[in-house]
């Protein structure tokens, strides 16, 4: 039987976040009914109603979740009802040619993100007779959401909800840009640009991994001191800064490695992001900029003449199977720092003022707790 759900939908670019009461199916075949206690607000859902993702309109936000799973369609093996599970906004089916070979972040099963649209073609949320797909398939602003099983994973009992929720996009997105599609190596200088919900992750893993200089590149203060908590080493507002002081610590071999991890990313960072990589660098590329605007626009001779490096990270690399349990582990020896992560918590019809804060530099990450 179907349900009546609260959530948050975007109807159209430049107009925030609307609540509503929607009609939400009961599940399918391999998809489970998910009660969602938390939900993170990415910055990736802002680029929603900033007009700068490319989705289906009206869609429910949400990609970072963790709750109960309430009921389960046929053929369900990986959870049942009761279990606490946290969403992970790139399915794991674990049988396609990306999950074979070590990449679930590539799964194929989510191709379907930008509409929420499930593989048989049809929705599982209503309003007014109107279909509505849930964004990357979660829709995790709503107080229940119907998703496959495939992008379902068990959370311990010790895990709170809202710290659970993180896992599911922001900590292994930033955590494994450092260790996974940068590679950070002990002894490494390494620059983040940006250090929100995405780049204190990124700080985190490549402190982890071993570097000597963690370099943050942020305009904010507050961001730039919660940098300070995660592991980074050195700080400054603006890139010409954080060059001098790369080309200084390292007698001129600029870095290993430079993550970008901004709000929105722009062409004027990546050129300074090249500009900072010495021979043999890498520059990882994990944020989105806008979708009317280039954002990577490089000369090729600064790439052959220091045979620098660029590429992309989704999900940082991770393998969500592995990786999700693996970083609550390093959570629970107290080696990677997520209760810091969570600057404030707001109720569902607190959302757009949320992500105001979240554009004024205020948070780290803000989470929702879903009210019942």
């Amino acid at each position: 039987m179907s349900i009546t759900t609260r959530a948050a939908i975007a109807r159209r670019p430049h107009a925030g976040w609307e609540l509503a009461d929607l009609q939400l199916d009961e599940p399918k075949a391999h998809e489970v009914r998910v009660k969602f206690y938390a939900a993170g607000l990415c910055h990736s859902d802002d680029h929603i109603t900033a007009g700068d993702a490319p989705v289906r309109f009206p869609i429910v936000g949400g990609h970072e979740g963790a709750g109960v799973v309430e009921s389960v369609g046929p053929d369900v093996r990986r959870v049942k009802p009761g279990d606490r599970i946290v969403c992970s906004y790139i399915p794991a089916c674990g049988a396609c040619r990306p999950c074979s070979t070590g990449h679930q972040n590539m799964c194929v099963k989510g191709l379907n993100a930008g509409t929420g649209m499930f593989l048989d073609g049809t929705y599982r949320f209503h309003l007014d007779g109107e279909d509505l797909g849930g964004f990357c398939s979660l829709g995790t602003f709503s107080q229940y959401a119907v998703v496959s099983e495939w992008a379902v994973i068990p959370l311990p009992d010790d895990i709170p909800f809202e710290i659970g929720a993180l896992v599911g996009c922001g900590v292994p997105t930033g955590w494994g840009s450092a260790v996974y599609a940068a590679g950070v190596r002990a002894g490494d200088t390494v620059v983040i640009f940006g250090s929100g919900g995405v780049g204190s992750n990124a700080v985190q893993g490549a402190r982890y991994a071993g570097a000597k200089n963690v370099v943050v590149v942020d305009p904010v203060p507050f961001k730039r001191e919660m940098a300070t908590v995660f592991g980074a080493t050195h700080t400054f507002a603006d890139a010409r800064e954080a060059h001098d002081f790369v080309v200084e610590t390292t007698w001129g071999q600029l870095a290993d490695h430079v993550i970008c991890t901004p709000g929105v990313l722009t062409e004027e960072i990546v050129n300074a992001a090249v500009q900072m990589t010495g021979k043999g660098g890498k520059v990882t590329v994990t944020a989105v900029g806008k979708l009317t605007e280039r954002a990577a626009h490089v000369h090729a001779g600064q790439l052959i003449g220091y045979q620098r490096q660029v590429r992309g990270a989704l999900f940082g690399d991770c393998n969500p199977l592995y990786d999700v349990p693996r970083l609550l582990g390093l959570y629970r020896s107290g080696d990677l720092k997520l209760d810091e992560l969570v600057t404030r918590k707001y109720r569902l019809d607190e959302i757009n003022d949320a992500y105001r804060d979240l554009a004024d530099g205020k948070n780290i990450r803000g989470v929702v707790v879903h009210e019942h």
